[in-house]
């Protein structure tokens, strides 16, 4: 493995790290308005992303085609706003281990669809990897109680999640990490403002308040932390080991909530998610070439190409 494939293993399991840390954070938030909190999260976090930019600062946004500004605003829909609204419905009749089992399959579907996009064939290393960490996932989480419609919304999560790295690879190349998330992270402000209004105008419900000092906290902690460094982390990841070895590492989200679950009294770490942890262990390291000395060709083909000085082409 050479240094670019692992800075990308890295990053991408430092993403995922932060992300099943915050699900303390996302307790925390229950009674605040969902729309006003996403819009305040994404809008924060976009503020924060700005100064980081460097000296092109938001200039290649300008390059961008009218088809990838449509992309990048799905993104933001479908990846964000969307996952973490379906994550919610569905916890509302069915127990938080459903969705999360669906969402544990998103290294499956994404180990087939990406080379499916790009006109080859999956990778079985991938492929075998992935099915490791969906059982992993599925031995730490266990199943439970659920209903048709929390089926349905653990389904949409999933779509959400498959989204989330899949909708960004073509964006990447132009934009890099930094710019792609400050720019999914102003549409999803401005998306969760009007989705606030929509609620406002058909139940008049509240949609924005100002949040006591521990939702304040979380919600800061989200943008700053999970969102700012996890956001750049996962697609610096993927431009460097491509979106379906670095979805496996998604697989490490609910291993490191149930590790993080006993400090925060939230749950326990048994037998069951010992075992699960070390089936996406597993899964990652063959999936994710972590185990082979270094990338071959064939690898290097699937990543997405760095950032340079000249003007990119636009892609699709």
């Amino acid at each position: 493995m050479n240094r670019t494939h692992l800075h990308g293993v890295l990053l991408a399991a430092l993403a995922c790290f932060l992300v099943g840390g915050s699900f303390t954070a996302n307790s925390l938030l229950g009674d605040y308005p969902y729309a006003g909190g996403q819009a305040l999260r994404y809008g924060l976090a976009c503020l924060l992303l700005l100064p980081l930019l460097g000296r092109r600062g938001t200039a290649p946004l300008r390059t961008l085609t009218a088809r990838q500004w449509g992309r990048l605003a799905l993104l933001a829909a479908v990846g964000m706003l969307g996952f973490n609204l379906a994550i919610l419905a569905a916890e509302r009749t069915a127990e938080p281990a459903v969705p999360g089992v669906f969402v544990g399959c998103a290294p499956v579907v994404v180990a087939v669809i990406v080379p499916a996009l790009a006109g080859r064939r999956p990778r079985p290393a991938v492929v075998y990897g992935a099915l490791l960490v969906a059982a992993g996932a599925f031995a730490v989480q266990g199943w439970g109680r659920t209903d048709g419609m929390g089926i349905a919304w653990s389904v949409a999560a999933l779509c959400g999640e498959v989204g989330f790295a899949v909708l960004a690879v073509p964006v990447l190349a132009p934009l890099g990490p930094k710019l792609l998330s400050a720019a999914v992270c102003g549409i999803a402000a401005l998306e969760g403002c009007f989705l606030g209004g929509l609620g406002v105008l058909t139940d008049r419900a509240e949609w924005l308040r100002m949040p006591d000092a521990v939702e304040a906290a979380a919600l800061g902690w989200q943008a700053a932390v999970v969102t700012v460094v996890g956001f750049v982390c996962w697609y610096a990841g993927i431009q460097r080991i491509g979106a379906e070895r670095a979805t496996l590492f998604s697989g490490l989200i609910p291993v490191f909530a149930a590790v993080t679950a006993p400090l925060a009294g939230t749950g326990g770490y048994g037998f069951a998610q010992l075992g699960g942890s070390l089936l996406v262990g597993a899964g990652v390291a063959l999936g994710s070439g972590m185990l082979r000395r270094s990338a071959s060709g064939a690898d290097a083909a699937t990543r997405v190409p760095e950032r340079t000085n000249t003007r990119p082409r636009a892609r699709r």
